[in-house]
Order: C-alpha cells, then sequence, then structure tokens
C-alpha cells in the first residue's frame, strides 16, 4: 500500500496515472487511435454463449468519469488503464479516472449520490452501495448477462449488491483478501513449522513470536481494509453485529470472549497498534518490525518488485495464510469487497453499462487480475482458472476470498443499517477499547451495542 501522504492525493487522467518522483515503472499504455470513431453510436453484440446475449446501444458523444480507490499495486493500475485505452479505440468513448484513498472516496461517493451530480462510475468497499440504493442504477441485465457467461456469482456477491434478491444495485468486482501475511522464518524459529489451523494455535504463535523479540501486529485504528479482522475474531467466537432479523446481539457472552481473547492477543502486539490505518502494517513488515500480520497479496507484491535488495530478498520468507478456525468450528472471512455503481444521474446509462461489461469480459478481467498479482479475487466463478493463482504458489490462499467471505452485516440483511454501522467502526473500536483495557470486554460490548441500535432502529 502507499504511504498516507500519496493515498490523500487526488489524480485525475483519462489513459494513464501521474508519476510520483519516486516512481520509476514503464506505462502499459499506449497513445490512443479512436479520434475516427469518435462520434460513433450504434448497437454493441457478443454473442458467444447461446444463453448469455447482450444488445446494447450506447448514447451519441457519451463521456465517462470513474471515481475509484487509489491504487495499492500498481499492476492493478497498469492494466486498468489498458483496458479503458482499449475500450477507447473500440468505441470512442472517453473514460476519465480520478483515484482517491478509501477513505475519502466514501464520503465523495455520499456527495455525489445525494446532490445528484459526480461521477458516472464509482468503485466503492463492501456494502456502501446499500447507503443510497434508490440513487443507483439497476444493473441486472448486466450482472445476469456476465452471470450466464462466466459461470455464476459467488452468493457474497448478491448479499452486499442484490438487497431485494431481485435487483442488482451494482456490479461486482471482486475483493482483497484479508488473510495472514508472515514471515517463515520466524515461525520456525519460534517453533511453528506450519501456520496454526485454530484461535488457540494463533494466541500461542503470537505470543512466541513476542519472545523470540520478532513480534506481530494487527491494525486496530479505522482502517477501511485491515482493521477487518476485528469483524473475523468476533465471528470466530460466535458473535455478530445482528442476527438473522436484524436484532442487534452484538452485546453477548460469545463476543465477550471473543474480547477476552483480544486482550491476550494485543498484549503480543509491537506498539503503535491502536492507530494504524491501512498502510501502517506494510510499512511496518516491509521495515522488519513485525513478523505476522493480516493484509492482501500487496506486502509480498511490493517486496516481489521492490528495488532495494533487502527488501527483495525477503520476498523469498513471505508466505500467507487463511485465518484460523474459531471456537464455531467453521470458517469465518472477512475481506474487503468492491463494487461498480452507476450513478442514476449519469448522462450515459448505456455507456457506462457498456464499460463495466467490457471491463468484466474475459479479454479485459483476465489480464487485469494478473496485473493486479493477486491483489483483487475474481466475483465470477469462471475466473478461478486465472493464472494469477498458478503462477506463484504463494498467490493461493487469495483465490477463493470472494467464495468464503461474509458480509460485515452477517448475519442479518445488509442495508442502509449494515453499512452506517461498517462505515461507522464500531466492531473495530470495540476491539481496540477491550483489547487495550480502555474498557472491560462487557463495558465495550455495551457501547458497541448502544451505537449499533442508533443505525438498527427497531
Amino acid at each position: 500500500m502507499s504511504d498516507v501522504n500519496k493515498m490523500k492525493s487526488t489524480q485525475n487522467t483519462s489513459i494513464s496515472e501521474s508519476k510520483t518522483p519516486n516512481e520509476d515503472r514503464r506505462s502499459l499504455i499506449k497513445a490512443s487511435s479512436a479520434a475516427a470513431v469518435a462520434g460513433l453510436a450504434s448497437p454493441f453484440f457478443w454473442i458467444k454463449d447461446a444463453s448469455a446475449q447482450w444488445n446494447n446501444t450506447v448514447e451519441k458523444g457519451a463521456k465517462l468519469r470513474v471515481l475509484r480507490w487509489k491504487r495499492f499495486v500498481q499492476g492493478d493500475m497498469d492494466a486498468y488503464l489498458s483496458n479503458i485505452e482499449k475500450f477507447k479505440e473500440k468505441t470512442g468513448i472517453e473514460v476519465v479516472v480520478d483515484t482517491e484513498s478509501w477513505e475519502d472516496v466514501r464520503p465523495k461517493a455520499a456527495v455525489a449520490a445525494n446532490t445528484g451530480a459526480g461521477p458516472d462510475i464509482i468503485l466503492g468497499t463492501n456494502d456502501d452501495a446499500n447507503l443510497y440504493p434508490d440513487k443507483l442504477l439497476d444493473v441486472t441485465d448486466l450482472c445476469e448477462y456476465l452471470s450466464k457467461k462466466y459461470g455464476g456469482w459467488y452468493d457474497s456477491c448478491e448479499a452486499y449488491l442484490k438487497p431485494d434478491g431481485k435487483h442488482w444495485i451494482g456490479v461486482p468486482l471482486g475483493a482483497t483478501g484479508s488473510i495472514m501475511v508472515y514471515r517463515e522464518s520466524h515461525l520456525k524459529a519460534a517453533g511453528f513449522n506450519t501456520f496454526p489451523r485454530d484461535t488457540d494455535g494463533f494466541l500461542k504463535m503470537f505470543k512466541a513470536l513476542k519472545e523470540k523479540g520478532t513480534p506481530g501486529g494487527l491494525a486496530l485504528g479505522n482502517a477501511t481494509g485491515d482493521s477487518g479482522w476485528t469483524h473475523w475474531l468476533i465471528w470466530a467466537f460466535g458473535g455478530s453485529i445482528v442476527d438473522k432479523n436484524n436484532r442487534v446481539v452484538i452485546d453477548s457472552p460469545e463476543t465477550h470472549k471473543a474480547l477476552e481473547y483480544a486482550k491476550e492477543l494485543y498484549a503480543t502486539f509491537v506498539p503503535g497498534t491502536l492507530s494504524w490505518l491501512d498502510p501502517n502494517n506494510n510499512k511496518a513488515f516491509l521495515d522488519g518490525q513485525i513478523s505476522a500480520t493480516n493484509n492482501g497479496i500487496s506486502i509480498y507484491y511490493a517486496a516481489k518488485n521492490s528495488t532495494d535488495p533487502k527488501v527483495k530478498e525477503l520476498a523469498a520468507d513471505i508466505n500467507h495464510s487463511v485465518m484460523p478456525i474459531g471456537p464455531v468450528g467453521v470458517p469465518t472471512e472477512y475481506h474487503l469487497f468492491f463494487s461498480q455503481m452507476i450513478m442514476k444521474y449519469t448522462k450515459y446509462p448505456n455507456a457506462a453499462k457498456e464499460f463495466l461489461r467490457f471491463t468484466m469480459e474475459k479479454e479485459q478481467f483476465d489480464p487485469w487480475l494478473l496485473g493486479a498479482g493477486g491483489y483483487i479475487s475474481q466475483p465470477l466463478k469462471a475466473y478461478e482458472t486465472n493464472p494469477v493463482w498458478t503462477n506463484d504458489p504463494k498467490n493461493m490462499p487469495y483465490r477463493d476470498s470472494v467464495k468464503h467471505l461474509r458480509p460485515a452485516g452477517y448475519a442479518g440483511k445488509l442495508g442502509y443499517a449494515s453499512a452506517g454501522a461498517l462505515a461507522d467502526f464500531i466492531v473495530p473500536n470495540m476491539v481496540a477499547e477491550a483489547a487495550s483495557g480502555a474498557k472491560t470486554p462487557k463495558e465495550a460490548a455495551e457501547r458497541a451495542q448502544k451505537r449499533a441500535e442508533r443505525y438498527y432502529k427497531v
């Protein structure tokens, strides 16, 4: 992930991303040759499957603006912009991309939805789409087409973006896996030849790492992606914000047990994790300050592609593992989900659909997944065969992130309440308060209960 200052900068580009002084990379973007077809307006037909047919006529003179999160691995942005250039060459439609940090995309998207002006397409996180579903274009036809052609969406995609069970309010893009990144040599030195598969072993490992002077650390600040391990923790012990009827139940014996566990775990962490945002654990790991953390594949990606010989050597010692299983006895995975929302106010709804269809087709989506180096896990089952998961065995643990993830609003129905509660960092704050001793587990759970009830009003 990039540092905080870089994440806060906004970039505007139609076919390339502005370089910073420290970036030394080769652009994958070629010059445009679309001038001859700039005014094109015609039906687009791609009929490769008898059961998957697409017929769409784009608006004449269409231009699109996309707001998306700033890249954390360079290959993601390079491949994304390359696909934009291919789209422009094919259709004559110009697409301008604005990038912001995850934390800044959410408020900008909310302002756009409420004012009826802004980007045509917004790439959001988790269930942000459920904050303003009536402001989003119905994309059921596009999602059904892609589902038929590419083996179907994973269940989590429908949970996030098909809230009424009938209509899609966004097109799934995938997820960044939130799993464990660790130093193999440090685990072995601490007495662990394999990564622990249950929470008991997980705690023992963290204690052993601290004793060896090579501690771990997990983010406890308001990190959009990396604080998600706190949801895994609560679920692993049988707790959840709400039950299946959307009744708030976070103040429960199961949650209290999870928070007691969090206190023991936190005692092994390197100092400073209470204020960690998404870039902090990446930096700490690559600087050799920690031996284990939860993260997307960006730490490994950065090490492999580093120009610093010492950091590059680190890649050989890095490995990944899915989160261990807790007392509930089943996986309780949390991952950062990505959606593609077309705003209802757009002047070019058909062009916006065409852009998303184009980028989700195999010819574009496969190279994008490969370029991202495992940072994004696919939302459509057919893309499980992408070579990014097999060309490096260390990538494989990330492959099924969308397939196995639980939405943050588990075990209830997603909507405004779940999106609001997630955006308010209720669970991460509760765990941080209890783990640090600022509150007892009971006090922290009671406060979380009251905060959640403000969203889940009876």
